[in-house]
């Protein structure tokens, strides 16, 4: 039954009633779509139903129109909103980043090597310093300086960067700025933000040699969805990483910045997937 190809994936969500699962599993079954994977959750506190499904047609009459006029009546009864994604839907991405490269080197070698499933149509930065990187990979560089007198200016030429590349995801892969509420609002549920774990302890500037005058033994990442509240969007993935008196600030950074470039990355690879869903201030993870 199961192809080599990549599999379809159908993501929905509703209320939490009585035939959720059948409505779903079922029409599959009707449908001669082979279930490859599946992860349903039923959140008792939000009264929502999450589901979803890697299959592989088995009928040659499969088409994506027919499953909306087959399925879409079904789904009605339920109150599901649902999406279907075809197996070689790669997402365009803008990436942002202001000096910092580990967590863009990471993402541009993942994304050359197809471990990432995305196509990154354009880099956008307020310093000049990674336009190098950018041009070796033969992706466009956009070097957009920002100060608090232009930060609005700046803001609206990004954005019609975001929309002259046609932009499903952004990812902020360590971009140093803090963006304003307009910005976050045009970018909710769609921007991926990466951070470390030392907040809300350690803030502003120096963080790591903040944390290591205390003595941390822990060292960590976050990335979430932007939205505004600053650094505190729904989480998608988290790292950790122990450390010892032995390290100083900056054997702290560099661990540190290797728990940062595998999260995102993690975080990414479960948005480009469809594994992820909003659930109020948090969110639902599928096989991630």
């Amino acid at each position: 039954m199961k192809s080599k190809t990549l599999p379809w994936i159908f993501t929905a969500s509703c209320p939490s009633v009585i035939g959720t699962v059948d409505v779903v599993t079922r029409y599959m079954a009707e449908a001669e779509n082979y279930i490859d994977e599946i992860h349903s959750f039923d959140d008792r506190e939000s009264g929502l139903f999450f589901i979803r499904i890697e299959f592989f047609p088995q009928s040659d009459d499969f088409s994506e129109e027919s499953f909306s006029t087959t399925f879409g009546p079904r789904a009605a009864e339920f109150g599901m909103g649902w999406e279907l994604t075809e197996p070689n839907h790669r997402p365009k991405v803008a990436i942002m980043v202001s000096k910092y490269d580990h967590c863009l080197n990471d993402l541009l070698y993942r994304f050359r090597t197809n471990q990432l499933n995305i196509d990154v149509t354009v880099i956008i930065s307020n310093h000049p310093d990674l336009e190098p990187l950018a041009k070796w990979h033969d992706i466009p560089y956009y070097h957009l300086p920002i100060s608090a007198e232009t930060k609005l200016e700046q803001e609206a030429k990004v954005i019609e960067l975001i929309e002259q590349y046609d932009t499903e995801l952004v990812v902020l892969a360590r971009y140093m700025q803090v963006l304003s509420p307009s910005m976050c609002q045009y970018l909710d549920g769609r921007a991926i933000n990466i951070h470390h774990s030392l907040l809300p302890g350690f803030k502003g500037a120096r963080p790591y040699h903040q944390a290591w005058e205390k003595g941390v033994k822990m060292v960590g990442a976050t990335a979430h969805y932007v939205n505004n509240d600053l650094d505190e969007g729904p989480i998608i993935s988290q790292g950790i990483q122990t450390v010892s008196h032995a390290l100083y600030p900056e054997d702290l950074i560099a661990k540190g910045q290797d728990v940062e470039r595998v999260t995102l990355f993690n975080a990414v690879k479960c948005h480009v997937e469809k594994r992820v869903f909003l659930n109020g201030k948090r969110t639902v993870i599928f096989g991630g």
